[in-house]
């Protein structure tokens, strides 16, 4: 029940208090995270544990100068790693070949269940976490500044520190909306009105609207947060650094 609890109330935090997190319970996050399940118990991802000043401060604008970057006591960077895999097996005469998409997919997915698995045992500590989803965006300049050879590359980055700050849960859609029984089931235009309806009829939602002087709620994702041209941009700059970093050169 405390797990689910912990779930239940989960909040972003992007204020921190100066207090440094213990390295008793740093190491008891870092111990649960490296528990996560993961492909063939192979464990080909590595996280990048950064409390230097100076180095959050190099982080800082790829980040886009968030400022919980430099004020959070912890940030932890999980990234994709085949280095320590690969020489592992390059060393014991085993020929590795894991330079490809479908090899790097599945890395992806152990690296993310390591770090929700960081992000809920923080939030069991009373620690708040928040996902910085600006790792992808500029993963070249994080390559430089955290020394990650060929064959690692950062995936998701957490700040994490005593909250300062209690923000309200953040909404979500209903249940129906997510799970489906037995196979998928389409949405009707009929369906994805029901479903919205509540999200779009928020205060918050009609302040949005008002202040990005748009008509509704998903014109802002389209047009202001997450545009075709920002996302074409970001995508060429990644595409870039899974080449250099020694994936999909086969492809």
């Amino acid at each position: 029940m405390d797990a689910l609890q912990t779930i239940q109330g989960h909040r972003s935090i992007r204020k921190y208090k100066s207090e440094p997190v213990s390295e008793l319970i740093l190491k008891s996050i870092l111990e649960a995270a490296i528990r996560g399940s993961n492909t063939g118990n192979m464990q080909v991802y590595s996280i990048v544990v950064t409390q230097d000043e100076t180095i959050k401060n190099q982080l800082a604008p790829t980040h886009f100068n968030q400022k919980m970057v430099v004020e959070s006591p912890v940030l932890l960077t999980f990234c994709v790693d085949f280095n320590r895999f690969n020489k592992w097996c390059q060393f014991r005469k085993a020929n590795p070949g894991y330079d490809n998409i479908q090899s790097f997919t599945w890395a992806t997915i152990d690296t993310i269940i390591a770090a929700q698995n960081a992000a809920i045992t923080a939030e069991s500590f009373g620690l708040g976490i928040c996902y910085l989803g600006t790792t992808t965006y500029n993963a070249d300049k994080i390559i430089e500044i955290l020394k990650l050879p060929e064959g690692v590359v950062p995936i998701t980055t957490i700040a994490m520190g005593y909250p300062d700050e209690s923000p309200s849960l953040t909404d979500r859609l209903p249940f129906e909306a997510v799970v489906h029984s037995e196979v998928y089931h389409d949405y009707s235009k009929e369906d994805i009105d029901r479903l919205y309806a509540e999200k779009e009829a928020m205060i918050s939602t009609l302040q949005l609207i008002e202040e990005n002087k748009t008509e509704n709620l998903a014109q802002i994702f389209t047009e202001k947060r997450y545009t075709k041209n920002d996302n074409l941009h970001f995508s060429k700059i990644w595409l870039k650094v899974l080449k250099k970093q020694g994936f999909m050169n086969n492809e």
